[in-house]
């Protein structure tokens, strides 16, 4: 039985009166978890169903679960498509549009992790989308009318993708990577098997953990204008349960008990939940993406490299907060700003506890392209923080802390 090795954390009530935001949650995904549920999947299909089955490189085939999702599916008829990329790109993802809309299917499965996941919600937008399907997502998804209906059997925890409506799409053409977010782009049903862990290597491990324990992050280190304390309290438990079973899953991936935790983790870090009511802040997700098209990086080991120096940066706002995820997920003493400096540190700490680099210069030789990123951000006019105070020159001075 996994034990959280931390003491209860305690909020303090003084700032009751600062309200949450006013929100809406809404989630229509069904998600069903455990153990031997990808043979269960024809139950929620319907038997005429023409399937598009979407995969990337090939590792299911290695690890068996293209065999068991082939088997499951033997009474319906099949249409594959594989390639999508670890950041899915437009230019693949449009062949499979129109492989779609050529086999006229009705349902399309993704099997893979989140980028599969997300270049899926994509395809299923794009195939009814009336234009040109680049401009979907460039308005951020909010003019898709409807999607074909999609599932996942996700292979890989990380993104949260499997029960959430937004996705990540990279076009190469434009060195552009922007983020969609629809209501008809959830997930009909989400399989979560953990023990597709066991296959996969440590690399994937590490980024798939520190992913989903820096979108836990990006809503919850924020200014501290909001009581939030129910998502707070979500929040610090998928942190304190990451930062247990982390390494441990990284040293020894066959242990399906911990590989339970790391997926339903997270799920739950980005479902919706704990971020309703409360400001997110995303900056680091915004500039790691421009340094996963600049270098190719990596996308959890672009949060690795940003994420200390947008807390660096933002510090006088994020004081109080950083102190409190100190004290209660890393158990820290002292005043304010030294529990909040040296969270910074054992976040970064815990970064590397995975062999995760986090500095620019440790993963290219050309790192005078950062400066590209910038004017970038400049031209697209983005803001970027809870409080939309991270502007290009901001941006500038966190790269700066990375180098």
């Amino acid at each position: 039985m996994i034990s959280i090795f931390f003491e209860a954390a305690f909020f303090k009530y003084e700032n009751l009166k600062n309200m949450m935001d006013p929100f809406e949650l809404y989630n229509p995904t069904k998600l069903i978890f455990g153990q031997n549920k990808i043979e269960t999947i024809g139950k929620y299909l319907k038997a005429d169903d023409k399937i598009l089955l979407v995969y990337g490189g090939g590792s299911i085939k290695k690890n068996g679960v293209y065999d068991k999702v082939i088997n499951a599916l033997k009474d319906f008829s099949i249409v594959e498509f594989s390639g999508v990329e670890a950041n899915p790109k437009y230019e693949t993802l449009i062949k499979a549009v129109d492989l779609a809309n050529t086999e006229k299917v009705d349902f399309v499965l993704a099997v893979g992790g989140g980028s599969v996941i997300d270049g899926v919600k994509f395809i299923s937008a794009a195939i009814p989308y009336e234009g040109d399907s680049w401009e979907m997502v460039k308005n951020g998804g909010g003019d898709i009318e409807n999607a074909l209906p999609f599932g996942t059997i996700l292979t890989l925890p990380a993104t949260g993708s499997e029960m959430n409506s937004g996705a990540v799409i990279t076009k190469v053409s434009t060195q552009e990577k922007l983020v969609f977010s629809n209501e008809n782009c959830f997930p009909k049903f989400s399989i979560l098997d953990p023990s597709v862990v066991v296959s996969l290597p440590k690399k994937q491990i590490a980024n798939g953990v520190i992913d989903a324990f820096v979108h836990t992050l990006e809503q919850y280190i924020t200014d501290s204008n909001k009581s939030s304390f129910i998502q707070d309290g979500f929040s610090e438990t998928i942190l304190r349960t990451l930062i247990e079973i982390g390494p441990r899953i990284f040293k020894d991936s066959s242990n399906i008990e911990l590989a339970e935790h790391f997926m339903f983790s997270a799920t739950m870090a980005l479902n919706g939940l704990i971020g309703s009511g409360v400001k997110q802040d995303w900056a680091t997700h915004m500039i790691g993406h421009e340094l996963t098209v600049t270098f190719e990086i990596d996308h959890a080991q672009t949060l690795a490299i940003v994420l200390p120096g947008v807390w660096e940066v933002m510090f006088d706002e994020k004081e109080k907060k950083l102190a409190q995820y100190g004290r209660n997920v890393w158990g820290l003493k002292g005043d304010d700003r030294l529990v909040a400096e040296q969270a910074i540190e054992k976040t970064e700490s815990f970064f590397h506890s995975f062999n995760v680099l986090t500095r620019i210069t440790e993963y290219s030789e050309k790192c005078y392209l950062v400066w590209e990123i910038p004017p970038r951000i400049k031209e697209r006019g983005w803001k970027l923080g809870e409080n939309r105070n991270i502007d290009s020159m901001k941006v500038e001075e966190i790269l700066k802390t990375r180098l």
